[in-house]
């Protein structure tokens, strides 16, 4: 069997254990980030303003927290592994975070409240962090990457599916909202100590050779280089405006369906679920794609797909359910590709990272690209909530010239963000033929040194 061959047959065995983690970490998404404000504003009776503060102070604490610990476990080692031990600890810290902060007792205040959260929020950067950068280590195959990320997101996306089809069972069958986070919990630690236990005994995790490890007294100077590489800053803007593009829309997701469509309901429940069934099913069709094409070039055709379908928004009438679901098959299975395609694009930025400074730094490099999903998240609900109030739309009483604004903001706003990100990422250098060049030069440089410098003036140059 060739080594190439070999490779394959290892990838294969290895996808399945590697992607379910990212099951369990999806599953809580939607009531930490949606359930919190009303569990602590309303039910412990705490106020929703001084929750948001409390809330923002934790997720800025969060923010700061990815740099550091995506830093360190590029240096740090256990015998051969570099982001198990992260994982593993990491994983502990936020399933005792997630338990207490979605479980307070009667009494229990803003004090609390912070403290768990900084608590969640941190484990689960040890976690995230650590896993992505995982995944961009387990090859380095142009191509196989994005079947790692496809996979991985895939579960993902499951998981979502999963939490919100838990949530409404127990609701429906005379739960409570309280039961139906408690029961979510249980089963993310149930579900999580299970898949991550699979995937920290199947799948390897290599530490970087001797010298590869960036030191901590070269941090400073390390991320001056790293902002300095064009290629790393120019897919990061990108991530970021395609998430603001993202965001948009899911801040306002219930508010137009209410408002804007007319939807009842049991009607936004089968929308929601049609968006994130149609991102599953389109995954395979983004990772058959790149056996013909550039990963960048897929990623721009469905962000162009999604704008188009977007655009028949604001012609739809009220009540037009089946045209919005429609519109939710199309954007749903662009989304898919949002999320599989640009981490893998950002692992082989990583190789293009290691040629130039001669370290291997992807857990800074996802630590950047996770504060852009955070900080995309926030800008993103800080444009659209104050957006469509200060052009005019009042929730208490409708006016057409409001719902026109509401339409704008929703659909018009995210579509031209997302045309500009499309734009911006058509022409992205490092496609397949120009990333086998940075392979082949990596190769040439290991098999004299692990430190050796390209030179200056070349290609690749640490110099540019």
């Amino acid at each position: 069997m060739t080594q190439t061959a070999a490779h394959s047959t290892l990838l294969r065995r290895i996808l399945v254990p590697y992607a379910l983690p990212g099951f369990a970490i999806a599953l809580p998404t939607i009531p930490v980030y949606i359930a919190l404000p009303s569990l602590y504003g309303i039910d412990q009776g705490l106020g929703l303003a001084a929750v948001g503060a409390v809330l923002l102070i934790a997720r800025a604490f969060d923010t700061v927290t990815d740099p550091i610990i995506g830093a360190l476990s590029d240096r740090s080692s256990i015998g051969r592994m570099r982001r198990k031990p992260w994982i593993a600890v990491g994983s502990v810290i936020a399933g005792i975070g997630l338990w207490n902060v979605l479980a307070p007792d009667p009494g229990d205040g803003l004090a609390y409240l912070l403290f768990w959260s900084i608590v969640l929020y941190t484990g689960w950067t040890m976690v995230a962090v650590p896993y992505l950068a995982w995944g961009a280590e387990l090859t380095e195959n142009y191509r196989d990457r994005a079947r790692v990320t496809s996979w991985r997101e895939g579960a993902g996306l499951l998981g979502i599916i999963g939490a919100s089809a838990l949530s409404a069972a127990i609701v429906n069958a005379g739960g409570t909202n309280g039961m139906a986070l408690q029961a979510v919990v249980l089963a993310t630690v149930t579900v999580g100590a299970i898949f991550l236990t699979a995937a920290l005994a199947f799948v390897p995790d290599d530490a970087a050779p001797s010298g590869m490890e960036q030191p901590l007294s070269e941090m400073r100077r390390g991320l001056h280089r790293l902002f300095k590489n064009r290629l790393f800053l120019r897919l990061l803007t990108a991530w970021f405006m395609n998430g603001l593009a993202n965001g948009i829309p899911a801040a306002l997701f219930m508010v137009y369906l209410e408002f804007g469509l007319g939807a009842t309901a049991s009607e936004s429940t089968v929308l929601i679920l049609i968006y994130f069934a149609a991102a599953v099913a389109g995954i395979p069709l983004w990772l058959w794609l790149t056996r013909r094409f550039d990963k960048h070039r897929i990623w721009c055709g469905a962000m162009a797909m999604a704008s188009l379908a977007f655009l028949c928004v604001p012609l739809l009438p009220d009540g037009a359910i089946l045209g919005f679901a429609a519109i939710c098959l199309l954007t749903g299975a662009a989304f898919g590709a949002d999320l599989a395609l640009p981490p893998a694009i950002q692992a082989d930025v990583a190789d293009y990272d290691r040629l130039r400074t001669g370290y291997r730094r992807e857990g800074l490099i996802f630590a950047f690209w996770g504060m852009g999903t955070k900080l995309a998240l926030a800008g993103s609900a800080g444009i659209a909530l104050p957006g469509v109030v200060w052009l005019g739309f009042d929730p208490e009483a409708p006016t057409a010239s409001g719902l026109t604004a509401l339409v704008a903001v929703y659909a018009v706003l995210p579509v031209a963000i997302k045309l500009l990100t499309t734009a911006f990422m058509w022409g992205f250098p490092l496609g397949a033929v120009r990333h086998g060049t940075v392979q082949r030069r990596l190769a040439a440089l290991s098999r004299h040194s692990t430190r050796r410098m390209p030179p200056c003036g070349s290609a690749y140059s640490p110099c540019s």
